[in-house]
């Protein structure tokens, strides 16, 4: 198994970007793999500038969900991933499995978001390559208003919990400012 490096923190607040870093300093070949869905005009604009900033030699897999079935057989030569983002991830996860958004299925959205868990920790156990991962911290905020808020608010702060508590290291993002979190996140609160 490689390692693996889950970067968190606020919107806008430089993981892509450190992430990218990361990713640009290794010599091993790098996928990206990219969650995010052109669903409006905006969100093209986002995309297309985002691919605009990548070395050109890193192969990209767009995969907004499933993405241990889209990277199985992928991994073939590839030293190095760079998941981005775990926000996106379950949004698409949610979204998929509550089409009634005011009435959203939560049991069968956690089902899916624990599945894509699961499915994913164990690619990257079974794999070679080192992994960055990033993802937004949003139990920072307000509470939203509206259940299916709730609903993907509870369950990307539950992903987020379990995959800092298998990465090898995990970083906190402040205003761009990268903050190490320390071996205390493995030790027992007492």
């Amino acid at each position: 198994m490689g390692k693996i490096t889950f970067i968190i923190g606020g919107a806008r607040s430089g993981k892509s970007t450190l992430a990218q870093k990361l990713a640009e300093s290794q010599v091993q070949d790098v996928l990206y793999v990219a969650t995010a869905q052109g669903l409006d005009e905006e969100m093209v604009d986002r995309i297309q500038r985002h691919r605009s900033q990548r070395p050109s030699h890193w192969r990209t897999l767009e995969a907004p969900a499933h993405i241990s079935q889209v990277l199985s057989g992928n991994l073939d030569g590839v030293g190095f991933v760079l998941l981005d983002c775990v926000t996106l991830l379950v949004s698409n996860l949610v979204l998929e499995t509550c089409p009634d958004l005011e009435q959203p299925n939560e049991s069968r959205a956690q089902a899916a978001v624990q599945h894509e868990f699961d499915t994913l920790v164990d690619l990257m156990r079974k794999g070679k390559p080192d992994w960055v991962v990033v993802s937004n911290e949003v139990g920072m905020g307000l509470v939203p208003p509206y259940p299916l808020g709730r609903v993907y608010r509870d369950l990307l702060g539950w992903f987020n919990q379990r995959l800092a508590a298998i990465a090898d290291d995990v970083i906190w993002m402040v205003a761009g400012i990268p903050v190490p979190i320390g071996d205390f996140r493995k030790q027992k609160l007492e």
